[in-house]
């Protein structure tokens, strides 16, 4: 028994408003060859029909009989079955969908969308998911991006500020450094963002609110430097000549290693000591509010270099060959910018006292112990023997980060 051929109806429906959704979708389920009558009273229906069908491989003959309310016979074609041939999924039975390593075809595609052959590559040499990964990434996104905050409105830019002219200047002389190490710490993973491959996208959104977290902490420690009205404090050859070597630092792990889990680290015990010692309520605030964030990036840097450990046994071997060419590379550096360490001083001292100034001393004494001991305890999470650690923390940087 021959089937009947299949008819569609477009009334007065035109392919300027559509009908070619209606055709193609009564295509979708027909063999190649196979004819559907189209219906309509557009009157340019057969024109637009006919454009149409060439442009996706279709057949079209129109009825011999006038009269016939078949305005026209499409052929099913083939061309976008061919389309498709050798398509795949940009992922796969991972958790998640992940795969081990993103081809470079794949290029912008969302994970889990359907492939069509043919497309170019993008170059993201950051493609291996070992190489980036860290399984408490998207967590960790999901926490950062209900976590922001508005500089405007989370810091009380209002509240009085009425310091001696020395310690001021002590907290924008602070205020000044610490803007001069996030603007490194923007830098790197903004530099990381554009080799990562896509198909890691947790791992790149996270990124990009790193990014966007010091941009924001750019912006409140220069407010806070600036908001008495004064000029900014000084910058030394030796804390730029240390923030270069994590700016051109091209490993990926390396970099996450020597920013995140040392120089940022070490920064969270900096950040907690100018709270305790603030001032005044907006250098508090705005040092409070970093350090949440900072936080955060430490911990994506330590879970990064835990996961790739575990399937390279050489890293720890990498990570100490980094931390020492960093130290050879910094060794006729002076160091800490001395205005920074005396403006630290001034700052707990809160008054020109011998007994004031040696408290002061001391305190900064401890904080740089705190540092050490929080990049050991760090260092052995990741694998490091008590005694390596040690020996490691004290070749890190004078310049904390």
């Amino acid at each position: 028994m021959t089937r009947p051929t299949p008819l569609i109806e477009l009334d007065e429906l035109s392919f300027e408003r559509g009908a070619h959704l209606l055709v193609q979708r009564a295509l979708l389920d027909m063999q190649p060859g196979a004819e559907l009558g189209v219906m309509g009273t557009d009157p340019a229906l057969n024109i637009h029909l006919e454009a149409w069908c060439r442009t996706q491989g279709h057949g079209i003959r129109l009825p011999e009989d006038r009269d016939d309310p078949v305005r026209a016979w499409v052929s099913r074609g083939r061309t976008d079955i061919d389309r498709w041939t050798g398509a795949e999924r940009a992922g796969g039975p991972y958790p998640r969908g992940i795969q081990a390593k993103a081809e470079p075809h794949w290029g912008l595609a969302a994970r889990g969308a359907l492939i069509e052959p043919g497309a170019p590559d993008l170059g993201f040499d950051l493609a291996d998911r070992d190489y980036v990964w860290a399984d408490i990434a998207p967590s960790l996104y999901a926490h950062a991006a209900s976590a922001q905050w508005d500089p405007e409105t989370a810091i009380d830019w209002r509240a009085e500020v009425s310091l001696p002219a020395e310690i001021e200047l002590a907290v924008v002389q602070i205020m000044t450094y610490l803007v001069e190490n996030e603007q490194a710490a923007l830098v790197v993973p903004a530099k990381l963002l554009s080799r990562i491959h896509p198909h890691f996208r947790e791992v790149l959104q996270l990124l990009a609110v790193q990014a966007a977290d010091e941009a924001r902490h750019v912006e409140v420690f220069t407010r806070r430097a600036l908001l008495t009205g004064g000029e900014m404090g000084t910058s030394s050859v030796s804390g730029r000549e240390s923030l270069a070597t994590l700016v051109t630092e091209p490993d990926f792990s390396l970099a996450s290693f020597l920013l995140s889990v040392l120089g940022e680290g070490s920064f969270l015990n900096l950040l907690t000591f100018l709270d305790r010692h603030a001032p005044d309520p907006i250098t508090r605030q705005v040092t409070r509010l970093a350090r949440q964030d900072e936080a955060r990036h430490v911990a994506f840097g330590v879970a990064h270099l835990q996961h790739q450990s575990k399937v390279d046994p050489s890293l720890r071997s990498q990570l100490r060959a980094a931390v020492e060419r960093r130290h050879q590379a910094l060794s006729n550096s002076t160091g800490l910018n001395q205005d920074v360490f005396d403006a630290l001083v001034t700052l707990v001292a809160g008054e020109w006292t011998p007994e004031a100034i040696g408290r002061g001393f001391e305190e900064v004494q401890k904080l740089q112990k705190d540092m050490d001991e929080g990049r050991q305890h760090r260092l052995i999470n990741l694998g490091f023997p008590a005694d390596e650690a040690a020996d490691l923390s004290a070749l890190h940087t004078r310049n904390f980060m």
